[in-house]
């Protein structure tokens, strides 16, 4: 099953609202407007996927915050009305995140934790049952292999308790190395045909994430610029081939909910590297989700791109 039988095939991430945010009143009410969602469905794309860390939906003694869900349903019904389509996507959980400088540890072995995630998702999935337009990606990016097995048996109990509120609702689940290609093989089959396999691509990260200062083992004055980064169209076929494999013999489908260009490569470079490994996602009908729409070090939006952003929409 292919995410665009759902109708999720080209979408952009609205990273740094409810998600690696300072959480200030002003953020939550004015990163993204509904201005914003009328580009983004201008721009042709079907749908948004929203990143929401646990303490926007819930408050500090962990019981759940009816202004964080209603920021949620706000913006489902404000995509409805523009015909889009919406990933929650639990960015981060009690516990755990994928960004280590959270100090958020014990989720894979701490079964408080792991409950307080599991009646987050029952609480979310009878609230935003609406299977033609939301899916459900249960956490971002697992770090470490090692968790590999603790997470594929959380999931399980994951989908079990989602599937009782929300039978036909899309799951993406992803594995380990942030949510890697290569992970993909060590994932659990789908429990059924709605649970999609979710893969994220910044490779090569030399070129995509030149200059993050996030990344140390990156020469952060270093510049690469397209010809020389490996990234063809033969690069990704060879990167996504065993999981394009895995999940065709499990019955399912892809969805990369993460790909995207750093804001310190030209913008011409960053248009070869979206037609590089858009044309391997069309041959593979790999659903898709760009980051980011605004700012986050990739912002789509952002007044860098635009003189190519006409181009670079065709290949999202």
């Amino acid at each position: 099953m292919k995410m665009k039988d759902f109708g999720f095939r080209r979408g952009v991430n609205l990273g740094g609202w409810f998600s690696q945010c300072d959480y200030s009143q002003e953020r939550l009410d004015r990163f993204i407007t509904e201005k914003d969602l009328d580009i983004i469905a201008g721009w042709g794309l079907d749908h948004v996927r929203v990143p929401m860390d646990y303490n926007i939906l819930e408050t500090e003694d962990g019981q759940f915050s009816a202004e964080g869900f209603e920021r949620i349903r706000r913006v489902t019904e404000q995509c409805r009305e523009r015909g889009l389509r919406v990933v929650l996507d639990l960015h981060k959980t009690a516990g755990f995140s994928f960004d280590k400088d959270e100090q958020e540890e014990g989720f894979f072995t701490s079964a408080a934790y792991q409950e307080r995630f599991w009646n987050l998702w029952d609480e979310l999935s009878k609230a935003f049952y609406a299977p033609d337009r939301i899916a459900f990606e249960m956490l971002n990016e697992v770090t470490d292999e090692a968790w590999s097995s603790a997470w594929n048996k959380i999931a399980a109990e994951c989908i079990r308790r989602i599937r009782k509120n929300a039978p036909d609702s899309v799951i993406l689940l992803g594995g380990y190395h942030n949510n890697s290609a290569e992970a993909v093989k060590d994932l659990d089959a789908p429990a059924d045909e709605r649970v999609i396999y979710n893969i994220h691509c910044y490779e090569p990260l030399a070129f995509t994430h030149q200059g993050a200062p996030w990344v140390p083992w990156l020469d952060i004055n270093a510049r690469v610029r397209f010809t020389e980064s490996g990234a063809t169209p033969d690069f990704f076929r060879n990167l996504f081939a065993e999981a394009i494999a895995t999940a065709k013999e499990r019955g399912t489908g892809l969805y990369c909910g993460e790909y995207g260009v750093i804001d310190r490569a030209t913008p011409e470079d960053t248009v070869l590297w979206f037609k590089a490994i858009h044309e391997v996602f069309e041959e593979n009908d790999i659903s898709r989700c760009a980051w980011s729409y605004r700012q986050m070090d990739f912002g789509l939006s952002d007044p860098r791109l635009d003189g190519v952003r006409d181009e670079l929409i065709r290949f999202l």
